[in-house]
């Protein structure tokens, strides 16, 4: 069965012109498309299998990303049921000079495990076999709560 550090994963994307408003910072639609993308890959990786997004909680966008920071997307699942995988997600503003980072985005998202036909399919029993990991999924319950 998979372990929830299994299916840490933290990506980064270097935030270009392209990608910004014309305050130069990143658009939030930018930020929830890599969270999307980097939570279906925890997902994957948890389910063996594609899954696809079915839910997304509420995004909190805190503060902005500018253009030349990188964002810094980090994302594992927390939880799951029969089909479904619950991954937390947040994203971060990091100096790419100094690696200095701060929080700038954080969000759940809920995917759900396919078969080849596109329908739901039964995922594994998520565990959870190290501190670290004990301590990540606290973390996430904990924002669930707040």
């Amino acid at each position: 069965m998979p372990s929830l550090m299994d299916t840490y994963i933290e990506n980064r994307e270097m935030v270009q012109p392209n990608h910004a408003n014309n305050l130069d910072t990143v658009h939030g639609g930018n930020v929830m498309k890599w969270m999307d993308e980097v939570g279906a890959m925890s997902a994957i990786r948890f389910a063996g299998k594609s899954c696809v997004t079915a839910r997304v909680d509420e995004m909190d966008f805190r503060r902005p990303v500018l253009v030349g920071d990188t964002a810094v997307i980090e994302s594992y699942v927390y939880e799951a049921g029969e089909t479904s995988v619950d991954v937390y997600l947040r994203a971060f503003r990091e100096n790419p000079r100094t690696g200095e980072r701060e929080l700038t985005t954080e969000s759940y998202f809920v995917y759900v495990g396919i078969d080849e036909s596109g329908e739901p399919s039964p995922v594994p029993a998520l565990t959870v076999e190290s501190e670290e990991g004990e301590r990540r999924q606290a973390e996430a319950l904990d924002g669930l709560d707040a």
